[in-house]
């Protein structure tokens, strides 16, 4: 089918034009003062060389593309801006918004990830499939780009102060995270390699392993004390149940002697019994702390 474009050129009134509903750039990320500067002089001298992009609602127009230059004309106090105007639906009016900053590299990584969330996941307007294919990157782009914000927001600041690459910060989302905080600082102060990430990852699972494996034998510790525990008790109800039969089946005159005897065993049970039950604790212990 082939495509018309059936948008219009006008001058529009800066006043009847308000900023997109769906910025894409971080609030705290606004035009600097120099930038806008260097644009507003460029404009003073060469005027606005392509008119910005915006689309009509209900009331007004909403810009699509052409932000900067939309701010640098209000600044230059302008009453009027060429403007492209063109019909189109929240869903394009996003992805020309973010094929554009993408195209300019306006955007950090963490950036690019919220927004790439957004089209996704809070929107719904497609997978990632389709919007690699809106905005002219591979699927492996976008979806890397989205893993980046399961990373704490320790790690996020640094890929924003740009202290940390996306391929270093890719290999940080597989590690646990009470892991992640104990090496970004080598990883950074090093500026370790991906190679070299991955070979301190491998040590980690090596560490885990070892740990994992102390922790399966004090489980198992555990569980030989209760058994202990639970067998010498059985041992204890025999006893008392021997101590029965002798006071219904031994004469009186040989009752003391083995009463004695069966009672020094079971005393010694009970010890060993406490002793049982103390290692049991401790291991518990050592497990918790």
């Amino acid at each position: 089918m082939q495509f018309f474009d059936t948008s219009i050129i006008e001058h529009i009134e800066l006043k009847m034009i308000r900023p997109s509903q769906f910025p894409l750039r971080d609030k705290s990320q606004k035009i600097t003062n120099e930038d806008n500067m260097l644009l507003c002089n460029s404009i003073k001298q060469h005027g606005l060389l392509q008119p910005i992009l915006i689309r009509p609602l209900t009331h007004g127009f909403e810009i699509v593309a052409g932000h900067r230059r939309f701010h640098a004309c209000r600044s230059l106090r302008w009453r009027f801006i060429s403007c492209k105007i063109r019909e189109m639906s929240d869903k394009q009016a996003y992805e020309i918004q973010l094929t554009e900053n993408i195209q300019r590299k306006s955007m950090d990584p963490i950036e690019e990830a919220e927004a790439f969330r957004r089209y996704v996941m809070d929107f719904g307007w497609g997978g990632v499939t389709e919007l690699a294919n809106k905005i002219g990157k591979s699927q492996e782009y976008v979806s890397h780009r989205i893993q980046l914000l399961k990373l704490p927001q320790e790690i996020k600041s640094r890929i924003i102060a740009s202290k940390l690459n996306v391929s270093q910060a890719l290999e940080l989302t597989s590690i646990p995270t009470e892991k992640q905080s104990q090496i970004i600082e080598h990883v950074v102060n090093n500026d370790l390699t991906v190679k070299q990430i991955r070979e301190v990852k491998s040590l980690l699972n090596e560490d885990l392993f070892e740990n994992t494996k102390d922790l399966r034998k004090s489980y198992q510790a555990i569980r030989i004390g209760k058994k202990t525990c639970l067998a010498l008790r059985v041992t204890l109800a025999r006893i008392d149940n021997l101590i029965d039969d002798v006071q219904t089946t031994i004469e009186p005159g040989q009752r003391a002697e083995i009463i004695n005897f069966l009672m020094g065993i079971r005393l010694k049970i009970h010890t060993v019994i406490d002793e049982a039950i103390r290692f049991k604790n401790a291991t518990v212990k050592s497990i918790n702390t």
